[in-house]
Parts: C-alpha cells; structure tokens; sequence
C-alpha cells in the first residue's frame, strides 16, 4: 500500500511539474489583464464564454471516459495508407511573387497568404503531434510541406483563431518568430506567445467584432463557437475566434473552429459575401457538435456567410475524432451539391487563386 500510494504521489508530482514548466502549455493571464478582459461581453466570472451555454463542463471522470473512447476505438481508414505528399514550392517563386491574391494550404488549418503585397501566416501549426509534447499524440498525415518553414519569406503577419495545439504550436512559434513582424490573436492568446519570447510590441489582441488595420487590409476578430485550453486547469482562460481579411479587391473568411450557430449569418450580414471561405469541416462527433461542425452543417455555413465558394479545412493533418479520414470531403461535397454552393479541396501545396472562380481540382484524396 505504501508503494503504491508513493508511486501515485510521484506521478502527481511529475504530472504537476509537467503542466507548471513545460514551455508549450504557455503563458496565463494576469490579474490585470483579467480586469481588462472583464469589459469584453465574452468573459464572465474570470472565464471566456459562447454566446451559448456550451459546451458543457465535464466532470474529471467524465473526461477520463471520453480519453479512454479515444485512444481505445479503432478506426477502420482512420488514417492515410500513406504519408500525404504535398506539391512543393520553389522558394523564389514565394519570395518574390506579387500576383494576384493566393492562398497555399499546409493541410488541417494553417495556410500561407499572399495578398496586397504581404505574407500572412493563418494558424500555422507545423509540429508533428497536435499535443504539448511529441509522445502524446499521433503523427500528422503529412511528413513534409510544401516549403521548409526555415524558407519562408519574411512574414508580415501571423493569425492565430485560439490557443489548441492543433492551431498554435510551440515550435512552430520558435521558428517563425524572428521572421515575423506581428501577430494577432483573440483576446489573451497573446499571453502566450509573450511565454515564448515575443515581444508585446508585435502582438494585437482583439474582441469579436473588433476591426484594425495592416497596411490596406482590413482584419476583423470575429466571433466562433468553440472554447480553449492547454493545460488541466485553465480552459476557457483565453477567447477563441474566426477572421476576416478584407483588400480592395479581394474578402476572405477563415471560420477558425466552431460548432454551427448563428454567428455565421451575422459575419455573412455585416461582412459577406466572401470570395472564398476557408471553413472547419473535421473532427467531429455528435458528443461534441456544439464545438465542431458536422459536414452538413459546414456547407451551410459556407451559405450563411455568403461564400462564392468554399474550402474545407481541418481535416487531412491529424486523427483527432473517430470518423475516417476523407469522411469530411464526401460529405460536405454532396451536401454543397444539394445547396448549390461551391467545394474546392485542393491537394497540400496546391495553389489556389482567392478570386478564381473556374478552377476545379482532382480527387486528389482517392485510394490513398
């Protein structure tokens, strides 16, 4: 008995130390900033909170049951029979391009941006794991990108929607941080990017609904229906959100996370439409619908917010729900087909032009 409750003692502490020390759990907010967050309608009671009453909190017990579902379920194609490989990029052709506006997809979230000018990094995650250490999750789907992150360009701005790890990586942050001019982030996601040695200078932090400038575009926090967290004890300690990015020419949606509601018609009112929307379709599971999207409600969306077309994202990177890996295309594709609104699934690495509206683009995705 001794033995034992030493060795439980010990494994507390270890787990304890883990989550305090390690540096990819991030940084929390102080009491000042919280007084600060407390004039946002989103936080309440030192919590960021959804329009609705969700999700619900689980009991520890109830987490635990939900983990062992997880890791214990096998997947039939869960999971590529191989490595994605994306197209690859000459570096010049990045560096000195000044075309019409693009985007280059690095799979699940996390895009490069190319538009008035300006590189724009969007929740560029491009760790191996989605998880606070490599040992606690499974390999992304795709080994490579479609350029070394060390052959970027200079970036003229980073874009964080919230604090997973499957959006914002530690060192992916270390990597890119030199080369980078700003970041902007939802309500205290920025505290931990000042853990990791980013100046407060080059961070905005902004609310739903708040808009600022980057040179001529236009950048708007808007809101999504998701929560946060990266450590045991501090979810919903930071807000989460979608973005819009607006050029003379050129608006774009990218919904960040979210479970469907109706933020999506308020941002398509006030904002839309768009000429491409970048939208969550992934990771789902009727558990958890209210954080994330089902396919069918995906392509909704993309109506909701006056999408020209859309483009599915949050799938093809990481095994992160119990559905198989290309379920999310098949069904959004045939969903849109029903509500006559346009799919775009590009492979990795693929261009795709913001304002095209002829292109199509092969089952890439098929027999692997």
């Amino acid at each position: 008995m001794i033995t034992t409750l030493a060795i439980i003692g010990l494994l507390v502490i270890a787990i304890l130390a883990f989550t305090n020390f390690y540096p990819s759990f991030g940084g929390n907010s102080t009491k000042e900033q919280k007084l600060a967050y407390s004039k946002s309608q989103q936080f309440s009671n030192g919590k960021f909170r959804n329009v609705k009453p969700v999700p619900e909190d689980l009991s520890f017990s109830d987490k635990l049951s939900l983990a062992y579902t997880f890791f214990t379920t096998k997947v039939p194609n869960g999971r590529p029979k191989e490595d994605l490989v994306p197209k690859k990029l000459d570096t010049t052709h990045i560096a000195d391009y000044d075309g019409e506006a693009r985007l280059i997809w690095f799979g699940h979230s996390s895009f490069l941006l190319q538009i008035d000018g300006k590189n724009i990094l969007i929740d560029p995650m491009f760790g191996a794991v989605a998880a606070p250490h490599p040992l606690l999750g499974e390999k992304r789907f795709n080994k490579e990108f479609p350029i070394a992150i060390e052959q970027l360009p200079q970036i003229d701005a980073v874009i964080f929607s919230h604090d997973h790890y499957d959006h914002l990586d530690y060192e992916s942050v270390l990597k890119i941080k030199g080369k980078t001019k700003h970041f902007y982030t939802p309500l205290a996601v920025g505290n931990h990017l000042r853990s990791w040695g980013v100046s407060d200078s080059q961070i905005t932090e902004l609310d739903w609904w708040q808009e600022t400038q980057l040179g001529s575009l236009e950048l708007v926090c808007t809101p999504a229906q998701h929560f946060s967290g990266r450590g045991l004890n501090n979810n919903q300690s930071t807000l989460w959100s979608s973005w819009v990015i607006t050029s003379k020419n050129e608006n774009i949606y990218f919904s960040g996370d979210s479970g469907y509601a109706d933020h999506f018609k308020e941002i398509g009112n006030k904002y839309g439409p768009f000429d491409i929307a970048l939208m969550e379709c992934g990771q789902y599971n009727k558990l958890w619908s209210d954080i994330h999207m089902m396919p069918e409600e995906t392509a909704q969306a993309g109506i909701d917010v006056k999408a020209k077309k859309i483009m599915p994202i949050h799938w093809a990177g990481f095994k992160l729900a119990l559905h198989e890996w290309t379920d999310p295309i098949i069904r959004v594709e045939a969903k849109a087909a029903e509500l006559n609104i346009k799919v775009i699934a590009p492979q990795i690495g693929q261009e795709i032009m913001v304002k095209d509206s002829v292109s199509t683009y092969a089952n890439w995705w098929q027999n692997i």
